[in-house]
């Protein structure tokens, strides 16, 4: 019981780091990209702070963020790995599926990826994702590693708030259009 109360706070800084750059991104007029709420439906309520102690899901989530980036529609997911090896079975069929329909509509998808052991990001592009997705339905490994990834993609914080990812974002679609 303990365990599952504590999976709520994993990722919470690198969620803390996002919504303060997709903030500062929205003043300066860069975009407009919003924090997808998870619905849930709460069971335990604690009387004295009323805040919430026990919930669940109501329904699979599909991505944690989605708007708008000078006219082009975005979706993204930001998952966190303690080690050199990214587990697929943190990115879940059902964000798999919205993210292909989202990029079928000419929407750009993609994965923020966070290495925290080596303090390191990794914008992972959808076709990406794919590759390794479709490798382990194909009976192959159920996850990528640090060496597979491209070396182009990966990206630091700047002053520990702010996350420029939007510079990876041109990446992809400088790359989109020579493809």
């Amino acid at each position: 019981m303990g365990n599952s109360k504590s999976r709520g706070l994993r990722g919470s800084i690198l969620e803390a780091i996002i919504n303060e750059t997709n903030a500062e991104y929205q003043s300066s007029g860069l975009s407009v990209i919003q924090k997808v709420p998870t619905p849930i439906t709460p069971v335990e309520i604690d009387s004295t702070s009323r805040h919430i102690t026990l919930a669940y899901f109501d329904k699979k989530s599909t991505v944690d963020y989605i708007g708008v980036v000078q006219g082009i529609p975005v979706c993204f997911d930001a998952k966190e790995s303690a080690s050199d090896t990214f587990p697929l079975q943190n990115i879940h069929k059902h964000q798999m599926q919205f993210m292909e329909d989202f990029e079928k509509q000419d929407g750009i998808s993609f994965f923020i990826l966070y290495f925290t052991q080596r303090d390191i990001y990794y914008y992972l592009r959808f076709e990406e994702a794919a590759g390794f997705w479709n490798r382990m339905l194909e009976g192959g490994r159920k996850s990528f590693r640090l060496e597979e990834l491209d070396e182009e993609f990966f990206f630091s914080s700047e002053n520990s708030i702010f996350l420029p990812y939007l510079e990876m974002l041109q990446k992809d679609l400088d790359r989109r259009k020579q493809g």
